[in-house]
């Protein structure tokens, strides 16, 4: 939920009311607990803090990381160096410089992300865990030689202390999951995850979003390392070996490890389902096999157990979110078209022996609505691509109000003022409305400029789960944001696809409005030649990839040759 949406009180007291009773029940669970159950409780906050690391690169940001484990090797290393060396600061000291390193090796880790995805990461990573596997058998941990035991804090120095300690540790590392989730980083999480391109567009850095999450992954990775090695007293490479990197991935994937509660109790199940294999005569290594077979459920159906007992009490509480397009308001002058914004020349691209588009010449005025139309294949969706720099090979030159973008990147050109929205859903349902916009507007808003702009096209309200909003009102949702965005120029590629029919006029009288509500000048491209006729100035017909005619709306409709090629001879516009 993001800034605007709630008081301060509720975005931080509420969390930090929960974080002190948790703190308060693992201090009553340190005094309270047999001492055996005591040293597993600390097993298991270890095991959480891998987890919530876990849930935010896997569950949060989408990529595979198979080699969590050897963060926390890292962690456990430095905070074992350190200790055996002597270093000022003691073991809390340790403990943040072992997260911190950790965190710099996630983001070389992380550098491969930026091009691979799927099995070809999960290799990568896997390969990197079982690689630092071996290699900390060869050289092994500082002060193991020696039998140097890494020194707890001294008010925490036995195993009840420490355990509260730790639960103070894993308490504060899920405050700061909870507060990044609602930050942008957290937001091209999500975004990250569930559409690349929809996140470039949106002027925010895939980069950026990646590393950030390896990084933090990593981080809580060495800090539950470091805590690992306080525990014990020494750090061994037994305990970071790639099939338990493995082990704890699959069980992150099957209990949904991206929420703060469910990494919690993925924890549980990782020392609790051992635990109980032992005592009832089974081998402990059976516990990777029962781990294995819930996370093939889980891959294979695509759910995991947090977001299944999530789904069930939302089917239970609220129905899906739609649009409510009424009557727009009337009272809004509707300005005169002005200067080129958006100067196209000469646009060409070839795919192979086809030409998808050749010689284009476009321009949209400031304050105007361009349409542009044609018969499917014409080239309309290659034209946004090209102009948005998803389409780099493309030829001829781009200039928006003055500044050539050819060159530049999809991120770059969208921070330039140039922004477009797809055909298909690239709004991530992990976040709310009101933080999606704020992620995609990439600047300050206000309350009241959100919950205006959301009303004005009949969007849901901010605090409206996306999950919960249907796919056409989705569409609106991202143009929403785009136009908060401010930029020099949108393009709307199909904005009505998934509304009803009878909302596409409606729909069509709002974007009229908007070069006037919000000082942004729209190149349309849309098949509902009624909404174009109700929104646009001037209309470029594109056929076969060229421009077939370009003018007022009234002159190009009339073309014969457009009849032909669009509506086909028979039909009348």
């Amino acid at each position: 939920m993001s800034r605007a949406e709630t008081g301060p009180l509720t975005r931080f007291g509420g969390p930090l009311v929960v974080a002190g009773a948790a703190i308060v029940v693992g201090y009553l669970f340190s005094v309270g607990l047999d001492g055996y159950f005591v040293y597993l409780g600390m097993s298991a906050i270890v095991a959480g803090i891998a987890l919530l690391g876990l849930g935010v690169v896997t569950g949060s940001a989408g990529m595979v990381s198979l080699c969590q484990l050897t963060f926390a090797a890292v962690g456990a290393w430095v905070v074992s160096y350190l200790n055996r060396a002597g270093a000022p600061g003691g073991f809390l000291v340790y403990l943040v410089c072992g997260g911190i390193a950790a965190g710099l090796v996630g983001v070389l880790v992380g550098l491969p992300a930026l091009r691979l995805r799927g099995i070809n990461l999960a290799v990568v990573t896997l390969g990197l865990a079982a690689a630092a596997d071996l290699t900390l058998v060869q050289i092994q941990f500082p002060g193991t030689v020696d039998g140097v035991s890494v020194e707890r804090p001294e008010a925490f120095s036995d195993d009840r202390g420490y355990f509260w300690l730790g639960t103070m540790v894993l308490t504060a590392c899920c405050l700061l999951v909870h507060f990044l989730r609602r930050t942008r980083w957290g937001s091209g999480w999500q975004a990250v995850a569930f559409s690349e391109r929809g996140t470039a567009a949106a002027g925010a850095s895939v980069r950026t979003s990646k590393l950030s999450a390896f990084a933090v992954s990593a981080a809580l990775g060495g800090v539950a390392g470091g805590l690992l090695t306080g525990q014990v007293g020494l750090a061994f490479p037994a305990s970071f070996t790639a099939m338990q990197s493995l082990a704890l991935y699959v069980l992150a994937i099957m209990s949904g490890a991206h929420l703060i509660d469910m990494a919690v109790f993925g924890a549980v199940l990782w020392v609790a389902v051992p635990e109980l294999l032992k005592r009832w005569g089974i081998p402990q290594d059976w516990g990777f096999v029962v781990f294995g077979l819930l996370g093939t459920h889980a891959l294979t159906t695509g759910g995991n157990l947090g977001t299944a007992v999530r789904e069930l009490w939302r089917r239970r509480s609220k129905e899906a979110a739609g649009i409510n397009l009424g009557a727009p308001p009337s009272d809004v002058e509707i300005p005169e078209p002005g200067e080129p914004v958006l100067v196209v020349r000469d646009l060409s691209v070839s795919f192979g022996e086809v030409k998808a588009l050749s010689h284009v010449d476009i321009t949209v005025p400031s304050n105007g609505v361009l349409g542009v139309i044609g018969p499917n294949g014409a080239g309309k969706s290659t034209l946004v691509d090209i102009l948005s720099g998803f389409l780099p090979q493309a030829t001829g030159s781009v200039e928006l109000d003055g500044l050539a973008l050819n060159g530049m990147s999809p991120t770059r050109r969208a921070r330039a003022g140039l922004r477009r929205t797809f055909q298909q859903d690239r709004v991530p349902a992990g976040l709310t409305v009101g933080a999606y916009v704020r992620f995609v507007a990439r600047r300050r808003l206000s309350t009241a400029e959100i919950a205006d702009a959301l009303e004005f096209f009949g969007c849901p309200a901010p605090k409206t789960p996306l999950r919960r909003v249907d796919v056409g009102a989705r569409r609106l949702v991202e143009v929403v944001g785009h136009l908060l965005a401010k930029p020099k120029v949108l393009l709307l590629d199909e904005p009505a696809a998934g509304l009803p029919h009878e909302e596409h006029v409606a729909l069509g009288l709002r974007l009229r409005q908007v070069p006037a509500r919000f000082g942004v000048s729209v190149l349309l491209i849309e098949h509902d030649l009624d909404l174009v006729r109700s929104v646009c100035d001037t209309i470029t017909v594109l056929d076969f990839g060229q421009v077939l005619a370009s003018g007022p709306q009234a002159e190009v409709l009339a073309n014969p040759e457009v009849l032909k090629a669009y509506m086909g001879e028979t039909e009348l516009l």
